[in-house]
């Protein structure tokens, strides 16, 4: 499912400790096995918060014909990418259980459409470095 480029769009679901739902759109995603995800997100966003408070959470990935929603228990891997020049951390998702969320007669007709914007060269650049970060 994961296509191994590391950038495409996913939906991080988290819970703060009164169990308060959190969504967050993941641009920057990495399978390390079957059954492991890394994935980074802004050191100080609602969902690292969460995250070091309650350490589950769900991951809804679509790609052509698919949704599926894995979830699992998360670890902090990587506090701080010290490359970056704010503070992103890295989390590794160990998925204990998945589930196809398409409805009989629906499909996914790709994944979903994303394109930076801004200043493109450093959008790419920083798209490097964090992946790398993943991939280690």
């Amino acid at each position: 499912l994961m296509r191994k480029t590391g950038i495409f769009p996913a939906v991080l679901a988290t819970r703060d400790i009164q169990l308060q739902p959190h969504l967050t759109f993941l641009t920057w995603l990495y399978p390390i096995t079957e059954t492991t995800v890394r994935f980074a997100v802004s050191s100080g966003s609602q969902s690292a918060k969460n995250l070091t408070e309650n350490p589950f959470a769900g991951v809804i990935l679509f790609s052509l014909d698919t949704a599926i929603s894995v979830y699992g228990s998360v670890k902090l891997v990587i506090e701080r990418i010290e490359e970056v020049k704010f503070p992103v951390s890295v989390f590794e998702l160990s998925i204990e259980r998945s589930e196809d969320n398409l409805f009989p007669g629906g499909t996914v007709l790709g994944p979903i459409p994303f394109a930076h914007t801004g200043n493109l060269q450093k959008a790419s650049e920083l798209d490097q470095i964090v992946i790398k970060a993943l991939m280690s």
